[in-house]
């Protein structure tokens, strides 16, 4: 069994919890993830079964889509509803106009420097952050570039201080430290409470199954295609010849020396995926990965 479960993971799993569950569903130990979701958060987890899996450090790289809840008044270590407070200002109740909440999220548009929070996953001289954070103790790390490609807001409930909003942004950014920094720039403080992923490496939440469905119905149902885990990859496309010297390691089995782009390219024969490869400058391709 070779291909793509889109998964719309519940709340309260982890994305390793997810993978377990798929391996019994579909009786392989291939299988893994791309995108790590928070336990709290739901929605679109691109999971790789068989063969797939050695495509997981190609598909991450693309812009995602995020809808996120947020509440004002309201900082937690964790940047989220569900962390301590560190600051509770609920009792101030003038909150901003609707159009300073857009305004103020419209301002994060562009490529901005985010710091990750301290619970995260980031390693600091082999640690990860969470653990310093749990052990009490403060690590300094720098801010990093982020680009975010656009924003909406969805709703606003000023009486209560609670908006959502949709997000598209690059790999790496934390949607829950721009609740957090959507707060301090408002002057009131705020907390991610809520967090869906609508799409991510190509696949959006209307192709995502539950745990349920997989188990009701079977993994073959709602296998994806091998080859839509490379769909926002370059392409080369391959004659016989050709993918029989790439199919047997053969180096500048293709070759363009018009190539612009120097990275990883996905390589047909045909319609069938059969491996990836990169171009050197002069555009002769070398196999990076053949599938047979």
């Amino acid at each position: 069994m070779d291909g793509i479960i889109v998964l719309n993971k519940p709340a309260g799993w982890t994305s390793m919890d997810c993978c377990a569950v798929i391996r019994g569903i579909c009786k392989t130990k291939k299988v893994g993830h791309t995108g790590t979701l928070d336990p709290n958060a739901t929605g679109v987890l691109p999971v790789c079964v068989g063969k797939a899996t050695r495509l997981i450090e190609y598909m991450d790289f693309g812009p995602k889509t995020y809808r996120a809840g947020c509440k004002l008044g309201l900082v937690t270590d964790t940047q989220d509803i569900w962390g301590t407070p560190v600051e509770d200002v609920k009792e101030q109740g003038a909150w901003p106009s609707q159009d300073r909440v857009r305004d103020v999220l419209a301002s994060f548009c562009g490529d901005i420097q985010q710091i990750p929070p301290a619970y995260s996953a980031i390693k600091i001289n082999g640690k990860k952050l969470y653990e310093y954070a749990r052990a009490g103790k403060a690590v300094e790390v720098e801010a990093r570039t982020i680009t975010i490609h656009g924003t909406e807001l969805l709703a606003y409930d000023r009486e209560k201080g609670e908006l959502s909003f949709d997000v598209t942004c690059s790999r790496g950014t934390y949607v829950r430290t721009i609740c957090h920094d959507l707060g301090q720039k408002l002057g009131c403080g705020a907390a991610m409470s809520s967090l869906v992923r609508l799409s991510t490496c190509g696949y959006s939440l209307d192709q995502a199954v539950t745990i349920d469905e997989l188990k009701e119905k079977g993994p073959e149902s709602f296998l994806m295609p091998f080859e839509s885990a490379v769909s926002e990859m370059p392409h080369i496309e391959l004659n016989s010849k050709q993918a029989w010297l790439f199919s047997n390691g053969v180096h500048a089995f293709y070759r363009d020396p018009e190539i612009a782009h120097l990275g990883v390219y996905a390589v047909f024969s045909g319609q069938t995926l059969v491996g990836t490869a990169k171009p050197d400058e002069n555009g002769d391709f070398r196999p990076l990965k053949v599938f047979k």
